[in-house]
């Protein structure tokens, strides 16, 4: 199953300052929200993870689109990946 994965607001630097991905996922398995975060964490991410998850999802600050939108109005971590989805990632915390 094919996926578009972006990053923004800053979030990329969790990511090796990568930006937008094209990715394939195992077609025999059921992804949720909740399964690709851990997928995420144990390939993609790069650099503190603290940054990017608290617990199993990610921290407050962090918000998550799905086919640009809000991934709340979907189910949040129980929401299905469906083929040809884009999920975004974008960083509102900003230091200063």
């Amino acid at each position: 199953m094919d996926i578009t994965l972006d990053f923004g607001g800053g979030a990329e630097v969790l990511f090796n300052n990568i930006k937008k991905r094209e990715l394939k996922l195992d077609d025999g398995t059921k992804w949720t929200i909740r399964s690709f975060l851990q997928y995420m964490k144990d390939n993609l991410l790069t650099d503190r993870l603290e940054l990017f998850m608290q617990g199993e999802s990610v921290r407050p600050g962090i918000l998550v689109l799905v086919n640009d939108t809000d991934w709340e109005l979907l189910g949040e971590l129980d929401y299905e990946i469906q083929p040809k989805d884009t999920i975004s990632f974008i960083s509102t915390l900003h230091g200063g």
